[in-house]
């Protein structure tokens, strides 16, 4: 269970202490796509979303990782000018370790932010990455997300009864 325990939990994107991150060595960060950066059924970041990214560029590498295809990464690569991993098969660390080699960071420097705690946080987790849970911004999810969240609800449940992770209960 200890692989699904978020190293943090915040409500959304905007409420992450980006400053504590890169005070702690943290030089890249690991957005999913969606229901973490835009609902599912958006195709084009939001202007919230390419003012943050602005900001964030100054001290970060970004990239943004998910499991859907090129398709519908393209639009946020173009638009956000970050790049992207598409098809990344969350929770496997293929893709994780991909970009540490491309890119040249160690597990330390790099933290993962994400909707989920079958894809994106255990992912993080297993490769030993600093794991960022936030609450999905949309309601809508694919039949596939709907799945996880049947299945994510026994380990809220768990967690929840060892007194480890409350939704709402946010923390650093």
């Amino acid at each position: 269970m200890e692989k699904f325990i978020p190293d943090m939990y915040q409500k959304s994107i905007y409420d992450i202490d980006y400053r504590k991150l890169n005070k702690k060595g943290i030089k890249c960060l690991l957005f999913d796509l969606d229901n973490t950066l835009v609902p599912v059924n958006e195709s084009v970041p939001t202007k919230r979303v390419k003012e943050l990214f602005t900001v964030l560029e100054k001290d970060f590498k970004v990239i943004i990782i998910s499991n859907s295809g090129k398709k519908r990464l393209i639009p946020f690569k173009e638009g956000l000018n970050v790049d992207v991993a598409f098809s990344s098969h969350k929770p496997f660390k293929k893709k994780y370790l991909k970009i540490m080699e491309l890119y040249g960071y160690k597990y330390h420097e790099i933290a993962a932010i994400g909707d989920q705690l079958l894809t994106d946080i255990l992912g993080a987790n297993r490769i030993g990455i600093t794991s960022i849970l936030i609450n999905p911004i949309g309601d809508y999810e694919k039949f596939c997300t709907k799945i996880n969240r049947f299945l994510e609800g026994f380990v809220y449940r768990k967690l929840r009864k060892r007194g480890i992770l409350q939704k709402g209960e946010y923390y650093e």
